[in-house]
């Protein structure tokens, strides 16, 4: 490359956190520094005269066409010889690296093209903390609770497999029905376990198609389908040196669950439309409310995966077998919903505690926290009364028969609905009275198809 000296220059990049590289104007790599061997795993004499394809960057846009005249628009006549970009490189290792990369063009004296000089900056710590932001915010508005709340002999015994789990990086499967904890207990295991210094990923498998679903299970590649245009890290990739949670385990599609034994079998897996595969070390954490012993039956799940994910098993009971946890699950609620809203609730009369000890519950402690998010919104201050429960609950103390399955709207749906109308459908204020954020507000909005003008009009 004529016109700079890059010998003379070696020394000096040497000496930079940023990866940088030389690349000519036919794109081959031409010089690389220390922090490029570093960050991306390939050694200089490895990427030498090789083009800077190798290193896969998702941002990269080739106009390479018939009649192209240039290989990369960063060389463009029309283009500003600067480019300043996010993107996700790939390593020698198949890993992902999420970066911060500029690029600017070098010239001579005259104003020739020389090449292009660029530096990589790692940003994945960055990214690792976005997504801890995100699931950290998405805990705080949907559980409400840091701590696992219960005191019965059943609880006692889920509280000491919780501590013996939790020391183990052998697979742990929860069971229980909708409701009852299952994800706050998997956190349990992660903030109690040797890898709480790593990250904890989480993800619900019914709720994605199966294309979707793998593509989160194991990230993709630029282009591996239609609106893939980027590379994207996939969960098990994120929870690397951590806990990888998959809630409703049993949701996971027959295609999916052949790919996710191997992963459990090899501890390597490969992203969608790459061929390259990635080793990881994540200890599994799933969840189900189905019986997998007869989806087994029904060729619906894998009893080979079965196996491998039923190593220690953790069975969560339902809140009718612990009816003597609702006074403390009460208390607690009460004491959380006090300190987001500020509203002077101080407790429950005797005839409202009643209402909550006879009612079974199906949706467990849930359905119980959207009670008494009902109940807060109702009552002014003071003491909870029979008159601020939601109605199946009165119906309940009326009818000693009653099983509870005929109620119609879920307490959440009723304590939102009543919010609403109270903030005069404002759904920052309906959040406050709730003890909830605004985006929880939507998302039960959503879930449940509420109408903000018809809401308003009954």
């Amino acid at each position: 490359m004529q016109g700079f000296e890059i010998q003379s220059w070696r020394r000096i990049i040497n000496t930079m956190s940023e990866g940088l590289l030389l690349v000519g104007t036919d794109g081959s790599i031409l010089m690389v520094n220390r922090s490029f061997e570093l960050l991306t795993g390939y050694k200089s004499e490895e990427v030498i005269g090789r083009s800077c394809k190798l290193l896969g960057c998702d941002a990269c846009e080739s106009v390479l066409t018939a009649g192209g005249l240039v290989w990369c628009k960063l060389f463009a006549p029309d283009q500003e010889g600067l480019r300043r970009c996010r993107c996700a490189i790939i390593r020698k290792d198949g890993s992902l690296l999420q970066a911060l990369k500029n690029a600017s063009l070098l010239r001579d004296e005259k104003g020739q093209v020389l090449g292009a000089v660029e530096t990589i900056t790692d940003i994945s710590e960055i990214e690792r903390l976005d997504r801890k932001v995100g699931l950290l915010t998405r805990q705080l508005g949907d559980c409400g609770l840091s701590s696992i709340v219960g005191s019965s002999p059943p609880m006692r015994r889920v509280f000491q497999l919780i501590e013996k789990a939790a020391q183990s990086d052998s697979p742990i499967i929860i069971f229980g029905e909708s409701g009852t904890g299952k994800e706050l207990v998997a956190r349990a295991i992660h903030e109690q376990g040797r890898r709480k210094g790593g990250p904890y990923v989480q993800l619900n498998c019914a709720a994605l198609n199966v294309a979707l679903l793998e593509s989160e299970l194991f990230g993709h590649v630029k282009g591996a389908f239609t609106g893939a245009i980027r590379h994207r890290i996939g969960r098990f990739e994120a929870a690397h040196g951590g806990d990888l949670f998959l809630d409703e385990i049993g949701d996971i599609p027959m295609s999916i669950q052949v790919k996710l034994l191997r992963v459990l079998e090899t501890w390597q897996f490969e992203r969608v439309g790459d061929n390259q595969p990635v080793r990881v070390d994540v200890r599994i954490i799933s969840a189900t409310n189905k019986n997998l012993n007869e989806l087994i039956l029904k060729n619906q799940f894998r009893e080979d995966l079965f196996f491998r994910i039923n190593v220690i098993p953790i069975h969560l009971p339902p809140l009718r077998d612990r009816k003597e946890d609702i006074p403390l699950l009460i208390n607690t609620f009460i004491q959380n919903l006090q300190n987001r809203t500020g509203k002077r609730i101080t407790g429950m009369t005797p005839d409202a505690l009643k209402c909550f000890m006879d009612y079974p519950w199906p949706g467990n402690v849930r359905e119980l926290k959207s009670a008494l998010e009902y109940s807060f919104v109702v009552a002014e201050d003071g003491l909870i009364d029979i008159r601020h429960l939601v109605p199946q609950l009165v119906g309940i103390a009326d009818d000693p028969k009653s099983t509870g399955t005929e109620v119609e709207q879920p307490p959440e749906k009723i304590a939102l609905i009543e919010a609403l109308r109270q903030s005069k459908g404002n759904q920052t204020r309906a959040a406050r009275l709730l003890g909830i954020n605004r985006v929880t507000v939507w998302n039960r909005m959503r879930k449940y198809n509420l109408d903000l003008r018809k809401v308003m009009q009954t």
